[in-house]
């Protein structure tokens, strides 16, 4: 969708978890730049401020340090965020984890931060926006899922749990609320360029590696918001156009 012809996102107040780099990040710059007012989060006051200090010269942006697998944690975030905007339209759910290994070699610990973050988090996120949601005639949630939330993989047990969970947890929200003027979807990319599970993003020499570009998700997430609100979308999926050969 042109930007010129249709932006329904200027004005709006978006909380973006997750937004200090990856794909939280590039969603958070291209709502800056479609003229919403941008909350983001992360688990560390140095990424925090680096990603508010760079973003800041695009649009109106806010800053927390927020660990949103943790409820108390959320529910300060959603109270300063409103303090801040007044208002909360758009909730992206893009803070995530993954550590890949069999079930025998996978750690209770690792299996507990990724349900955490990548599940749970959400529903905490959820809830707490959704009164906001009600108070401002509606809203839009957007949960960055994966392929991994529909196709299972050895060595993925943890990782695909909690995104196959997201996925459903997303599906039954839409039905709950739907009628309430909100509209959930759910992004679920493949292999993004991003640091993700530990890699070099391939994109900082130019070259996305067969990879998704952030860039690309972000774009998607915008067209869903310029989407008439007599419709949603309930999934899109994303893959490389080229991805490697095997």
């Amino acid at each position: 969708m042109d930007k010129s012809t249709h932006n329904a996102i200027r004005g709006k107040a978006a909380l973006v978890t997750g937004g200090t780099r990856g794909i939280g990040r590039a969603i958070a710059e291209r709502l800056l730049e479609d003229g919403a007012r941008v909350a983001i989060c992360g688990r560390h006051q140095e990424t925090v401020d680096g990603a508010v200090q760079a973003l800041c010269a695009k649009g109106d942006i806010f800053g927390m340090v927020t660990d949103v697998s943790k409820r108390d944690e959320v529910v300060a975030l959603v109270a300063a965020v409103r303090e801040k905007f007044r208002e909360i339209n758009i909730l992206v759910n893009c803070a995530g984890a993954g550590v890949f290994a069999s079930v025998a070699n996978l750690e209770p610990a690792e299996w507990d931060r990724m349900i955490a973050l990548n599940l749970s988090a959400a529903y905490y996120c959820c809830h707490e926006v959704l009164p906001i949601f009600q108070t401002c005639g509606g809203g839009d949630v957007i949960n960055i899922s994966s392929l991994a939330g529909s196709n299972a993989f050895a060595g993925g047990a943890g990782y695909n749990a909690s995104k196959f969970g997201l996925n459903g947890f997303s599906e039954a929200m839409m039905h709950d609320h739907r009628n309430d003027g909100v509209r959930v979807s759910i992004v679920a990319p493949g292999s993004v360029d991003t640091e993700f599970g530990g890699r070099t993003p391939a994109g900082e020499s130019g070259d996305f590696g067969g990879r998704i570009a952030p860039q690309d998700i972000a774009q998607v997430v915008v067209t869903l918001l310029n989407m008439p609100r007599r419709t949603t979308v309930s999934r899109v999926e994303i893959r490389p156009s080229r991805p490697p050969r095997r």
